[in-house]
């Protein structure tokens, strides 16, 4: 007989924590420049916002350190590196898949982005490839794994922004 044990779900999903009223105008400023360009100085920063360097390298370092800034990346064009197909493949998989399925995409080079989601399907991968030739070989490869539907990219008229809180700033 299978034995249940009493578990709470809250204690079993790690929920960051928000530090969005920890922020005030400066901090949202701060961030804007840093999103527009990572690697813009500390002293460019302290110009524009009217605090010293060493204020500024402050608050970067508690954004950083409270998790509000996740790390620094570069925008690469995957054009430019002759990957020409873009495709969000949609992957109906059980359960109990979970745990060999998020390894096994997680070491796939192609996949840029993958989602759980709600509907007909469990997740939702946003993948980059040179050719149809190498999707249709992976997309066989992820049929193993359940059902899949994709959508090829025609065009993208509007690239992933990170500034989606701009409207959440406080007034100065």
């Amino acid at each position: 007989m299978l034995r249940m044990e009493k578990t709470r779900i809250a204690d079993q999903v790690s929920v960051p924590v928000n530090h969005a009223d920890e922020l005030d105008y400066v901090d949202y400023q701060i961030l804007e420049m840093l999103q527009e360009n990572a690697r813009i100085s500390a002293k460019e920063i302290s110009e524009r916002v009217f605090l010293s360097s060493t204020s500024v390298a402050a608050r970067i370092a508690r954004m950083e350190e409270k998790g509000v800034i996740a790390g620094y990346s570069v925008r690469v064009n995957p054009l430019a590196l002759g990957c020409y197909t873009k495709a969000f493949i949609c992957v109906d998989i059980e359960p109990k898949q979970k745990k060999e399925f998020y390894p096994y995409v997680e070491q796939c080079e192609n996949v840029v982005q993958c989602t759980c989601v709600t509907g007909e399907y469990a997740v939702l991968l946003e993948c980059q490839f040179h050719n149809t030739m190498e999707l249709d070989y992976f997309i066989g490869e992820l049929q193993s794994f359940g059902k899949t539907k994709t959508l090829i990219a025609f065009s993208t008229p509007t690239e992933h922004r990170e500034i989606y809180w701009k409207g959440d700033c406080p007034e100065k």
